[in-house]
């Protein structure tokens, strides 16, 4: 483990995401395991039914993965994920992605990331699995 702390470590990680910064995230919370993030949808992040393309909210629930799972200090990279998507995400909408840590070994560990609207509905669960590498921050 490193002696840099979780909150170094994502905003290390954020400097150099451009495609989270694209996404407009903000990070809100960060803890060791843990992480919370917001952004709001715009209109350039729609499909053609005019609901929030499925990608953008992966994405979004993916950046929370990343950033909790490294919290460690050593760099952790998704081998497996999967989402679903139990309401729509629509332009305007400000979501918010809590990920947690449900289960660390040595090299694997599993998070859940709840994403839910402005109205506080979940609009997407995702579960991740990463690989920890050896490698430090």
């Amino acid at each position: 483990m490193t002696n840099k702390n979780p909150q170094d470590i994502v905003k290390q990680m954020m400097e150099k995401d451009a495609f989270s910064q694209w996404l407009g995230i903000e990070v809100i919370e960060v803890q060791l395991a843990r992480a919370v993030i917001k952004m709001r949808v715009r209109n350039d992040m729609v499909n053609g039914f005019g609901i929030c393309h499925g990608g953008v909210t992966f994405a979004f629930a993916d950046s929370a993965f990343a950033f909790a799972s490294n919290t460690y200090g050593n760099i952790a990279v998704s081998i497996e994920n999967s989402i679903s998507y139990p309401a729509a995400v629509l332009v305007d909408d400000e979501l918010t992605a809590t990920a947690v840590q449900k289960s660390n070994s040595k090299t694997l560990a599993v998070y859940d990331v709840e994403v839910r609207n402005h109205n506080n509905q979940v609009v997407a669960l995702f579960r991740g699995m990463v690989y920890k590498t050896k490698k430090q921050h």
